[in-house]
């Protein structure tokens, strides 16, 4: 009996990366005992700043001696949700020489490796990984999209409440979107006491930023056509 496979709804560790370094403003650098904080990097990413390379696999010495570096991303959720920290991104490997905080070429890092940190736990992702990910293509305009739908639809939030399954508890006091990818949108569910996220996955995967808009009305019609038993105590 042939099983019918089941949809990708979210971001590989790799995509998660890509798109993480792809929307950073900026980043910290870790090398020769100092940390530089780096904020240069809006319309060009980190990729515009960073330059990764395979390991050296040379028979011979080295031509110099190579410096340690880590490189350190924080990935903030774009709108007022309780924990905004959605991930960490952490990238070592080796300099050709010290850090330069002023040059204005690209840096040339010699791949160590890459840990992605999240609420899932700890997953690592290998330079091939990222070399054949695509960084998503709403990760430049996510928090665009969700500022505007908290600031100029913030009335619409709460009906996707009916599209979670099982139904949220009744304790629920405040919903916003707190991620929003090719695959779909995230929601946080805040209480009193904790909260928890919960995906609302897209009918398919976005290809374009223009075209995450019908989807999100897709998923709107959808809301307004279910309903849940009971009331939610949302203010």
């Amino acid at each position: 009996m042939r099983r019918t496979p089941i949809p990708v709804t979210v971001p590989t560790a790799a995509e998660r990366v890509r798109s993480i370094l792809a929307a950073a403003h900026s980043m910290t650098v870790v090398s020769d005992g100092r940390r530089h904080e780096v904020r240069r990097l809006d319309g060009t990413g980190a990729m515009g700043h960073v330059h990764l390379h395979p390991p050296y696999e040379g028979t011979g010495p080295r031509p110099s001696n190579p410096v340690p570096v880590r490189l350190e991303f924080t990935d903030i959720a774009p709108t007022p949700v309780r924990d905004r920290l959605r991930a960490r991104v952490t990238l070592t490997g080796l300099l050709a020489r010290p850090y330069d905080t002023t040059a204005g070429d690209s840096t040339c890092v010699e791949f160590g490796q890459a840990v992605l940190e999240d609420a899932g736990g700890r997953s690592f992702v290998t330079l091939r990984e990222l070399e054949t990910a695509e960084p998503d293509p709403l990760a430049t305009c996510e928090a665009g999209m969700l500022t505007h739908l908290v600031d100029e639809h913030a009335e619409l939030v709460p009906l996707l409440l009916r599209l979670v399954r099982p139904a949220p508890p009744a304790g629920v006091r405040r919903v916003l979107p707190v991620a929003v990818d090719r695959h779909g949108l995230t929601l946080r569910l805040e209480d009193p006491r904790a909260h928890r996220d919960v995906r609302l996955p897209f009918r398919t995967p976005v290809q374009h930023v223009d075209h995450v808009g019908p989807q999100i009305h897709a998923l709107l019609a959808a809301a307004r056509r279910a309903s849940h038993t009971g009331r939610l105590s949302l203010p």
